[in-house]
């Protein structure tokens, strides 16, 4: 089980459902802004941005490294595969990252990963993103919770250092025996400051707004044009 599928298991019991509902309000408001007919959803998890926009009459498709995700997504009857954008090979008029995708990626793999993101938009494409300020970072996502339920418990430490947030996830299932079986790993998400998405090769960033999510400005939504 790969870190991201393990995250994607514990997910319901992190209490993100209302920002994950607002953050959808977000990409869906700016996306009126531009004529958009067909849409990927890169990190789509369980799909359900792109069930709000298949509503809207957009043609959808999601992307997402965890299996379990993509599970989730086909037993709604999405469109929906487990690659990278690397090996995505359609062209689309909207290219969506919602809710911290772009900070589990370090520089480099960012700055190859935008690219795939612009190849893979057409003439005139819009490419919405956000990612997490310092305050997010450390004022939100650094820190200790838990949670569980009569099957589950799930544990979460998170210390952001040197402008990396590296969270360990715990989480115990229980089994058919009433024993537990544990899952653990760490995940490693990036600060990027606004300067690095203004010096694309592929993408211009068109505009920029910083809101609060959980706290007092703890998001920035980046919006960009294909070049």
């Amino acid at each position: 089980m790969t870190n991201l599928d393990l995250y994607s298991k514990a997910e319901h019991l992190l209490g993100i459902e209302e920002a994950t509902e607002a953050l959808y309000d977000v990409y869906r408001g700016e996306l009126d802004d531009y004529e958009v007919k067909t849409l990927l959803d890169i990190g789509c998890g369980r799909g359900g941005f792109m069930e709000r926009l298949i509503s809207d009459g957009i043609e959808c498709k999601g992307i997402d490294l965890s299996q379990y995700m993509i599970d989730a997504c086909k037993e709604k009857g999405l469109n929906a595969e487990c690659c990278d954008v690397k090996d995505e090979t359609g062209s689309y008029d909207a290219i969506v990252s919602i809710f911290d995708v772009l900070n589990f990626m370090d520089k480099d793999g960012l700055t190859s990963f935008l690219d795939s993101v612009a190849a893979r938009l057409n003439e005139d494409g819009v490419f919405i993103a956000d990612i997490n300020t310092l305050s997010g970072f450390a004022d939100v996502a650094e820190g200790s919770m838990s949670n569980d339920t009569d099957k589950e418990f799930l544990s979460v430490d998170a210390v952001f250092e040197n402008n990396e947030l590296h969270t360990k996830i715990t989480l115990f299932e229980k089994q058919q025996n009433d024993l537990y079986k544990k899952y653990q790993d760490t995940i490693v998400q990036y600060f990027h400051k606004l300067e690095f998405f203004k010096k694309l090769s592929g993408l211009k960033l068109v505009d920029k707004q910083t809101f609060s999510l959980y706290a007092e400005k703890d998001k920035t939504l980046l919006i960009f044009k294909k070049k």
